[in-house]
C-alpha cells in the first residue's frame, strides 16, 4: 500500500502517514525499524505494509516508494 509521509520525530522513530483517501495512520519504532530507513520528511512518498482494518489498522513496515 502506499501513503503520504505526514509527522515524523526523530528521536522517538515514530510518526504518521496520510493514506491515499487522507486518513491519517500512525506508526511506531519497529514500524519505522522494519523499513531500513535512517530519516522521513512530509511528503514523501512511502510504501506501507499494515496490519488489521478499520479501527485496528495499524502500520507494520514504512518505506520509501521506489518505482
Amino acid at each position: 500500500m502506499q501513503a503520504t509521509s505526514f509527522t515524523y520525530d526523530s528521536e522517538t522513530r515514530s510518526g504518521s502517514v496520510l493514506l491515499d483517501d487522507g486518513t491519517p495512520v500512525d506508526f511506531d519504532a519497529p514500524a519505522f525499524d522494519a523499513g531500513g530507513l535512517r530519516l522521513l520528511r512530509p511528503g514523501q512518498r512511502v510504501r506501507i505494509e499494515t496490519e488489521g482494518a478499520g479501527a485496528s489498522l495499524r502500520i507494520t513496515l514504512v518505506t520509501l516508494q521506489t518505482f
